[in-house]
């Protein structure tokens, strides 16, 4: 069974990751999205199991002193994490493992695994990512507000990452991913 290649997707709240990773799950064979774990409440639409797992802090920090994760950070006075057993799945699947995650995770998997493919969603401009944030009309104005001030400095961080895309156009930032993994697979299997 070969290692599956590892897939992140970071970026701040809002550049658009949950988009392009669905149009790159359709549209690419053997791609595994790995669901996170997360202490927030789930969003209208959300499904536990498919978008996160979602459970209580205590049931998370439990996970976390049992070495259950791959990574895990705290974002937005939230937790999340992906668990070692998704990259298990992948495993035993034989595909590749794609990731949501944010930055301080990003760090994590890229030092435990140097060969992750690490890629960055940058927005057009705050003013953008600040007009997609109050259109999701699912957080409260405070949930905004963190979400904001946070993605400064996640934006600032763009340089620890192998790619850094910015998420302008839809189509052509798909296709710029999907270039991306080719890419890294190929490279992968030479």
């Amino acid at each position: 069974m070969s290692e599956p290649l590892l897939v992140v997707i970071s970026g701040p709240s809002g550049s658009g990751k949950s988009t392009v990773e669905a149009r790159i799950l359709a549209e690419m064979p053997g791609l595994l999205f790995s669901v996170s774990h997360t202490t927030r409440e789930p969003r209208s639409g959300e499904e536990n199991g498919r978008d996160y797992f979602f459970v209580a802090e205590a049931k998370f920090r439990d996970l976390i002193s049992q070495g259950a994760f791959l990574e895990w950070a705290e974002v937005h006075e939230k937790l999340y994490g992906t668990s070692l057993a998704e990259l298990e799945r992948a495993r035993l699947e034989g595909k590749d493992l794609v990731l949501d995650i944010d930055v301080q995770g990003a760090a994590q998997i890229k030092k435990a695994y140097p060969g992750a493919v690490t890629i960055f969603l940058r927005p057009p401009s705050v003013a953008v990512l600040t007009d997609r944030l109050r259109g999701r009309a699912s957080d409260t104005a405070e949930v905004v507000a963190v979400r904001i001030k946070n993605a400064t400095g996640e934006i600032q961080r763009a340089s620890e990452f192998r790619h850094v895309v910015v998420n302008d156009h839809l189509d052509a930032t798909v296709d710029t991913v999907k270039r991306i993994i080719e890419t890294e697979r190929a490279q992968k299997r030479s």
